[in-house]
């Protein structure tokens, strides 16, 4: 008897022996694979990554979110591909780091793609990666970053990579007008990987490291003999100023992450959840007296919409976008009363603030974005119609001014409007007009609305009488120049001093927090594309 418990006494004292040791051999590779996949690439291109003054993937998270809050999944994640000897070659993470963290104390869900790795390249396992967190970014209510770092379609995996690509895009599709999507452009991004970005809400790029097209500089001489470099073709330059793909552009990686955290402060976790609401020390009666004088009495010199936006909302402080696109028409976010705003302004330092076929495709994106998510809209209006000439009837004005009226009157969110000066033509209507379903829409004293300014008026209606112009174009002054006749016919729900605007915008704001209107029901709409 006491020879067989010494038996199994050893017997178990080796199978604790054998599992002890089993488990510190998995605990050893766990930790290796571990390591293995915060290294990335491995430390030569991580020093190669430094050099060309862009951070790695992780790098990059660490400032996005608050410290300590990040949860990475799938680390341990491989690709499966065995063609063209791939499986002698696995990084651990397959090139993207995806997780939820917390960025201003919200959760948020960011994939982060790692060049250093095959090239940032994309996987099926990588777009499972990405697909997976955007799952559960819907289902929790929690915007999605993207850290977008990469060299396309992974070549070896053939239509695998092409598969997953559609995966993601059809993410984004889903996604939109449910939870915030922005993308960070910061290295490369070609092929069919530029779709994605342009699937979401907001896409920035960081001067000298960014590029995004379609197809890069080989390919485009290839085929139409043009010699172009990556950044006169894709750069931060030419899609800020001149395409609108990217909504703005910064320095370095840094100052990215950073606006990016800014952004976000400004936005509601989804379309279920209101905007934050913070606290200021602006007063919400201020009043400004320099408002009052800020317009010039002269209709046809300039002044600065962002310095009246300036002085009205809270502690001056305005989150523009877009601010090298379409510059005759200004969109951005503040707060007014601790209250996320969109902010909608015609620019007459350009172009008089007139609207083309840009400025109407900015603004209504704009004005798609905010009615989705519960954002109230704050519209100034200074515009004298929309821009003749065959080049902008060619391009479709039509149909591109078209889709600012299509936003302005689908929206359901509050929307307040404050002409400022003159407001000509089909343009007044579009830009939050009372007919638009506008809830408030103000007056300073010298606004004008009209058919069109006094002298094109008179030319047309005096044109067989050169003489009596003079005479006809004061008479139309007296009768349209200012905002009593649109006033009169209800048009207009009050005329107030400039220096009371921020104290009555604040107060309309807060009768309008629980407006309800709903449209037609409907599958979707059809707006003009």
């Amino acid at each position: 008897m006491r020879r067989t418990l010494l038996l199994v006494n050893r017997q178990s004292t080796r199978g604790y022996a054998m599992a002890n040791t089993r488990s510190f051999e998995i605990q050893a590779r766990i930790d290796e694979k571990r390591q293995a996949a915060l290294q990335g690439g491995g430390p030569p291109r991580i020093t190669a990554q430094h050099q060309k003054g862009k951070l790695t993937a992780r790098e990059r998270i660490s400032l996005l979110v608050d410290p300590g809050t990040f949860r990475e999944y799938d680390m341990y994640v491989e690709h499966q591909c065995m063609d063209f000897n791939m499986s002698d070659q696995k990084i651990t993470g397959d090139g993207v780091v995806t997780g939820v963290g917390k960025i201003n104390g919200r959760t948020t869900y960011v994939f982060s793609q790692d060049f250093t790795s095959y090239g940032g390249s994309l996987s099926k396992t990588f777009a499972q990666k990405v697909c997976k967190i955007m799952d559960r970014a819907m289902q929790v209510g929690a915007p999605v970053v993207g850290l977008n770092d990469s060299g396309g379609a992974r070549i070896q995996e053939g239509v695998d990579s092409l598969a997953g690509y559609a995966e993601i895009f059809q993410r984004n599709v889903l996604a939109s007008g449910v939870v915030p999507q922005i993308s960070l452009i910061m290295g490369p991004c070609a092929g069919g990987a530029v779709y994605s970005p342009a699937l979401t809400d907001f896409t920035f790029m960081v001067r000298g490291t960014s590029y995004l097209f379609v197809t890069g500089p080989d390919v485009v001489k290839a085929v139409t003999n043009e010699t172009v470099t990556q950044e006169e073709l894709g750069g931060a330059g030419p899609h800020t100023k001149k395409s609108g793909v990217a909504h703005d552009a910064f320095d370095n990686d840094v100052v990215a992450l950073a606006r990016t955290r800014e952004l976000l402060s400004y936005l509601p976790q989804s379309n279920r959840a209101p905007a934050e609401l913070r606290y200021t020390v602006d007063p919400v009666d201020r009043a400004d007296a320099a408002l009052d004088t800020l317009v010039p009495g002269d209709s046809h010199k300039a002044y600065d919409i962002k310095d009246v936006v300036g002085r009205i909302i809270d502690d001056a402080r305005f989150f523009e976008i877009m601010p090298d696109y379409a510059r005759n028409i200004v969109i951005g976010f503040a707060r007014m009363g601790g209250r996320t705003v969109g902010i909608v302004g015609n620019q007459p330092l350009v172009s008089s603030g007139v609207l083309d076929i840009d400025a109407s495709v900015k603004a209504a994106r704009f004005v798609r974005f905010c009615d989705a998510f519960n954002i109230p809209l704050v519209t100034f209006v200074d515009v004298p119609g929309f821009l003749p000439g065959t080049q902008q009837e060619h391009n479709g004005i039509i149909r591109e001014g078209a889709k600012l009226l299509y936003a302005y009157a689908e929206a359901t969110v509050p929307k307040i409007a404050v002409t400022t000066r003159k407001a000509y033509g089909g343009a007044q209507c579009v830009m939050s007009s009372k007919q638009l379903r506008g809830d408030v829409n103000l007056a300073w004293p010298t606004a004008e609305l009209a058919v069109m300014g006094a002298k094109g008026a008179v030319e047309i209606l005096w044109r067989r009488d050169p003489d009596g112009r003079a005479k006809a174009e004061e008479e139309y002054n007296r009768l349209f120049a200012n905002p009593l006749p649109a006033a009169q016919r209800g048009y207009l729900d009050d005329i107030i001093q400039p220096s009371t605007t921020r104290r009555r915008i604040i107060e309309e704001l807060e009768i309008l927090q629980d407006k309800q209107l709903k449209n037609p029901a409907k599958k979707h709409d059809n707006m003009p594309l």
